[in-house]
């Protein structure tokens, strides 16, 4: 059930820029809401809305073009930004039950990203955590600071901090622990979810946290906290707040390494399928361990010209050349490379050949969200 706090703060978020004659509805992600929306350098354009439901929400409200789950009325979900990919499962109930009349959906990485792990505890300002280590901790398999670190006088509770609800987040989190330690964790978007056995019962120190909510204050509460979140507002060279994870900080650097190494799709099949555009990295052979990207997912086919246009506006604008990469590192994300907004603009923009650009009337005839 959609907690009611979730449509407060979503409509919160519309109004204020409803206000301003917003035209294109959006949002999800938690994470990068503030590279999207509200802060002085935002990427999106002064008529985009964003309402950060977290990344859950937001799909399902694009899925169903379903307005009210981001606090709107009536209206349409133009676009959303997740950190979590669009499962099989989805993208064919999509298929099934709304692509006949809203065209094709498109998903693309936004920007590089990483999930930190913030933690308190005062009589250490060096944390090191192996990911065997984070499986222990985030299962609840070692439930004191002391039994975690071989220190056994240590009886300093483990407090786990956790996003509620469909997160990218955890879905990013959970990935990587399920490669190392597959029967404790699933990957799954929803962290009781992931946690094996689904459902089971946590510990009664752990805390949960919507996704509007800063992981790192809830932290900052209580010592002994451990939690993760994604990379914004956060300084990531400090050691005493952020833990190294198998030696490495989620710096700039330590990220780069691992998220560029993929090129992206190469043949008009692949291209044309919203699952190969989002480069998946469990455990990366080189670079800070737990990375992914944060996606930005909207229709190729729509009814009001207008939207369509601005919508292609800002795709060219974050796409089409270095505008936007500024900001894009400013708020700790990590900007995709040439080669990669190159295959984006000719997919999307202005490729024609193979019929994926937004808009193209050989696929969106008489089709269109609304």
């Amino acid at each position: 059930m959609l907690k009611p706090m979730f449509g407060v703060v979503a409509l919160t978020l519309l109004t204020s820029h409803t206000t301003l004659g917003a035209t294109v509805t959006g949002g999800g992600a938690s994470m990068p809401a503030k590279l999207y929306k509200g802060s002085a350098d935002s990427i999106l354009p002064i008529n985009f809305s964003y309402a950060a439901s977290g990344s859950g929400i937001g799909k399902t409200a694009f899925l169903m073009n379903n307005p009210m789950l981001l606090g709107a009325t009536t209206g349409t979900v133009h676009y959303i930004g997740s950190d979590s990919i669009l499962s099989s499962s989805e993208l064919s109930a999509y298929s099934t039950n709304y692509r006949g009349a809203y065209g094709p959906l498109i998903q693309i990485p936004l920007a590089g990203t990483a999930v930190t792990i913030p933690y308190k505890k005062p009589d250490i300002t060096d944390l090191n955590l192996t990911s065997a280590q984070l499986c222990d901790a985030f299962s609840g398999a070692k439930v004191t600071w002391g039994q975690l670190l071989g220190n056994p006088a240590d009886r300093t509770p483990i407090r786990i901090v956790y996003q509620r609800g469909g997160s990218g987040a955890t879905e990013l989190l959970t990935r990587h622990l399920n490669s190392v330690c597959p029967t404790r964790f699933a990957t799954n978007s929803i962290f009781t979810n992931a946690r094996l056995p689904a459902g089971g019962a946590l510990p009664s120190n752990w805390v949960a946290v919507q996704p509007y909510e800063s992981v790192r204050n809830a932290v900052d509460n209580v010592s002994g906290s451990i939690g993760y979140e994604g990379p914004d507002g956060v300084d990531l060279s400090d050691n005493s707040k952020i833990a190294r994870v198998n030696g490495l900080l989620p710096t700039l650097a330590n990220r780069v390494i691992a998220v560029r190494s993929v090129a992206p799709p190469g043949v008009a099949a692949d291209r044309a399928d919203p699952s190969k555009w989002i480069p998946v990295f469990v455990n990366p052979n080189a670079g800070y361990s737990i990375v992914g990207y944060t996606n930005f997912v909207f229709g190729q086919c729509y009814k009001d010209a207008t939207v369509a246009a601005d919508l292609r506006a800002f795709l060219t604008q974050h796409y089409g050349g270095t505008t936007t990469n500024r900001a894009v590192a400013d708020h700790r994300f990590v900007p995709l490379v040439a080669s990669w907004k190159s295959a984006i603009m000719s997919a999307f923009i202005t490729g024609t050949s193979e019929n994926l650009a937004i808009n193209n009337p050989s696929v969106c005839n008489g089709k269109g969200r609304p």
